[in-house]
């Protein structure tokens, strides 16, 4: 199985790490296995079809990824992979689920539409009744919540028009924020929900008009390089002290631990191929 590491950098023994200490919360999420991952078209510019995917070692990087949720004392709950639909790991975007509020995802691509269906099926095996948007949404690839606050990418993907739509099936505040760099085609790989009041995030992938929005309702937000931003280390999931990241993004990973958080870092460099990376393989189930 691959491995996974608490960061440790030079960087951290230089740099003064805030002493205060974070307190992890139990989280539940959702993931589907990479049983029929592979890159057999383009909707992404990260995504080459000349590029084989080693099926044995994207499996055993995605099991890496839940052993660390499941290490951490967070619980998973597994959507059953189907045939005809690679991208289906990608569990982010499958919907947005809040309490005992489930959105379905309505996909932009033809490709990944018959995920919505599969996303819905699960949903009402687990009692949620599915609610479905008009417009594009890919949830959480696009809908990431923090604290009571929602922020909703657009701009390659989500539907700006969706976005009322998920505020009123909700009941919560929503912030639209333009995506302008193609790299960044869901938020979730330009910005990274750290705690309720805490984000990282990408400036250039954001149009001048979002940035503002982002400095105005985080003005503590940390900014990170390109260099780690350009491996999708933005990608990652937090349990308020855990952070789970991929391990090429070692700058940010110094960042955050000089914020106080403790990086784990996990190498999905298979499911990166696809476009995807950490927080892509995870849905959460927020209460």
């Amino acid at each position: 199985m691959a491995s996974y590491r608490r960061f440790m950098t030079i960087s951290d023994e230089v740099m003064p790490t805030i002493t205060h200490q974070r307190t992890a919360r139990t989280r539940r999420y959702a993931m589907t296995a990479p049983q029929y991952f592979t890159v057999e078209y383009v909707i992404n510019p990260w995504m080459d079809i000349s590029t084989p995917v080693d099926p044995t070692l994207a499996r055993s990087q995605w099991e890496t990824l839940r052993q660390v949720y499941a290490d951490l004392g967070h619980t998973v709950e597994l959507v059953a992979p189907r045939p005809g639909l690679p991208d289906m790991v990608y569990a982010a975007n499958g919907g947005f689920l809040i309490g005992d509020t489930a959105v379905v995802a309505r996909f932009a691509y033809p490709q990944r539409a018959g995920e919505a269906d599969a996303y819905a099926e699960w949903m009402t095996g687990l009692g949620y009744r599915p609610l479905r948007t008009q417009y594009v949404n890919e949830g959480q690839g696009d809908l990431l919540l923090v604290g009571s606050h929602l922020l909703a990418g657009h701009g390659f993907r989500t539907d700006r028009r969706a976005h009322a739509e998920i505020a009123a099936l909700t009941g919560r505040t929503v912030t639209s924020l333009e995506l302008v760099d193609p790299r960044f085609y869901h938020l979730d790989t330009a910005l990274a929900v750290l705690d309720d009041s805490t984000i990282a995030y990408y400036p250039p992938a954001f149009s001048a008009e979002a940035q503002q929005r982002i400095t105005e309702l985080f003005p503590a937000a940390i900014e990170v390089s390109s260099a780690d931003t350009y491996v999708l280390g933005l990608n990652v999931v937090s349990d308020n002290r855990n952070v789970v990241l991929p391990a090429a993004a070692t700058g940010f990973a110094a960042q955050l631990r000089q914020a106080g958080f403790e990086p784990i870092g996990v190498d999905l460099s298979e499911l990166l191929k696809g476009g995807g990376s950490v927080k892509c393989c995870t849905l959460e189930l927020h209460p």
